[in-house]
């Protein structure tokens, strides 16, 4: 029998090889597991240079680089004239400014919300949105959403030649953005000590799924027999690429024993939820936690440096780590229900596995690094999100080393929604025809406001326009232009 993460589920007749345990309180005293030194392969952070300064554009076009964005047009015009042309309505060539002002409206698009395309293009007094209008048509709009191609004709028909074969590359029709966004990962970022390894489902049609395995800060699989969890995490996991001694957080898809001793070996620690019926968890139900017992009690096993908690939550949680004591004495406030029904703060013990848990793993799922690792059309979609996010974080991060205030994420988009909308409406003499060597240029080099946030120009020198962000010149949050 096999559990989600490809382990068996324990027999009853694997009681016996746990005889002798017992499930400890916390009146038990335990240690501090070995400390593993962090060696990273370079500094973490991002690899940028610090003392710049970097538009959003120029952040964005470090993943969605010119060279990258010409081939996708270029695919996608061979791709529109061959399926989305007819004698009525021909194909037009779409070039690189269209595609700044399609990827600007997909950004736009997510900041507001409307419940189908064509209500952007809509009249009347609910809609008559003028940023839509400004930056391309409907249809234009439309057809390129259709037509969207990454890979070109002569790729897939070769790929399709080894089909059968162990040369058939199942990421054939997404490859050279993939690569490309994979390349742009580890070129402009190391992750910090704290990661998450995590899946994402990507797209779903009938009964095809793609499933995306990526590392986060808070990327598939060989055939070691040991479960899809155990492979996957090993694959990603490179000391050779990261260095060593980085706490690794995983979801509990991926935990057993047989994991998390392996990566010690590798000088990984880990942590994670566990399922009870995973092998080599402990089957002692000695001193268990039961019905009586309240909310934040704590009993756990240790063996060597694995150490095993249940914590009692709403429900109870069942944790394995490698690198935690098994209590501490922290607690944290919650509001709980009382007796007589009445809510009221009280601290409850909390341990330090579950407290860090809860950080790493929320929040860099829902704010991390993000390394594409493993449908066309979602596939673009999915990796734009990826460009964006990436670019926030690198300039969160530059912002708060020079000790500025950054933009938050949500001014982050609107501005790279309009510098890409301006550089899709730029004269046609700019060079946007074909692929460049680097990201774009600043359209004006830009000094954040300090001190006061209402000292310093509001119009900009160079273009004379105020900003409709307040504190902010060139419609930059909390900057202002100088030529």
């Amino acid at each position: 029998h096999l559990s989600c993460g490809g382990e068996r589920i324990p027999s009853p007749g694997d009681q016996a090889s746990t005889s002798g345990e017992r499930w400890n309180d916390v009146d038990v005293p335990d240690i501090v597991p070995p400390q593993i030194i962090f060696c990273p392969k370079c500094t973490p952070g991002s690899l940028l240079i610090m003392t710049e300064n970097y538009t959003p554009v120029q952040l964005f076009q470090l993943f969605f680089s010119r060279d990258v964005l010409f081939t996708i047009v270029t695919n996608t015009n061979e791709h529109g004239s061959a399926h989305y042309s007819t004698a009525s309505n021909p194909w037009k060539a779409i070039d690189l400014k269209d595609m700044f002002c399609f990827i600007s409206m997909t950004i736009y698009m997510g900041v507001v919300k409307c419940s189908s395309y064509t209500d952007y293009w809509r009249g009347g007094d609910l809609y008559s949105l003028p940023f839509p209008k400004r930056v391309m048509t409907g249809r234009k709009f439309l057809k390129m959403t259709w037509a969207l191609h990454l890979s070109s004709v002569a790729m897939d028909a070769e790929n399709e030649g080894r089909r059968g074969t162990a040369a058939y590359d199942r990421l054939g029709k997404i490859k050279p953005l993939y690569d490309d966004m994979r390349d742009a990962c580890k070129r402009n970022y190391h992750p910090h000590q704290e990661i998450a390894t995590d899946e994402r489902m990507v797209a779903s049609k009938a009964r095809i799924g793609l499933k995306q395995y990526m590392k986060t800060d808070s990327t598939s699989t060989g055939n070691t027999g040991k479960g899809l969890g155990y492979e996957s995490v090993m694959e990603l996991q490179k000391p050779q690429l990261l260095g060593t001694g980085y706490k690794l957080f995983v979801d509990i898809f991926y935990t057993s024993t047989t994991l998390f001793q392996d990566l010690l070996k590798m000088k990984v620690w880990a942590c994670s939820t566990i399922q009870t019926n995973r092998i080599r968890f402990p089957r002692t139900r000695e001193n268990t936690l039961d019905s009586k017992y309240p909310r934040g009690s704590v009993r756990w096993i240790r063996k060597d440096s694995l150490l095993y908690v249940q914590w009692r939550d709403t429900r109870d949680v069942f944790l394995c780590s490698t690198f935690h004591p098994a209590h501490t004495g922290e607690t944290v406030r919650w509001r709980v229900r009382s007796a007589d029904g009445q809510w009221e703060l009280k601290d409850i013990p909390v341990p330090p596995v579950v407290k860090d848990y809860n950080q790493y793993v929320l929040y860099s799922t829902a704010h991390g690094w993000i390394g594409p690792e493993m449908v066309q059309n979602i596939i673009f979609f999915h990796f734009l999100d990826i460009a964006i996010m990436n670019a926030f974080l690198l300039h969160k991060e530059l912002a708060i080393a020079k000790g500025q205030v950054p933009m938050n994420q949500k001014a982050f988009r609107e501005t790279l929604a309009q510098d890409l909308a301006r550089m899709g409406s730029a004269p046609t003499d700019m060079p946007v025809q074909g692929p460049a060597p680097a990201p774009a240029a600043a359209h004006h080099r830009v000094i954040y406001i300090s001190g006061d946030s209402t000292a310093g120009r509001l119009r900009c020198r160079n273009c004379h326009r105020k900003t409709p962000v307040k504190y902010g010149a060139c419609e930059m949050v909390g900057v202002v232009c100088e030529i």
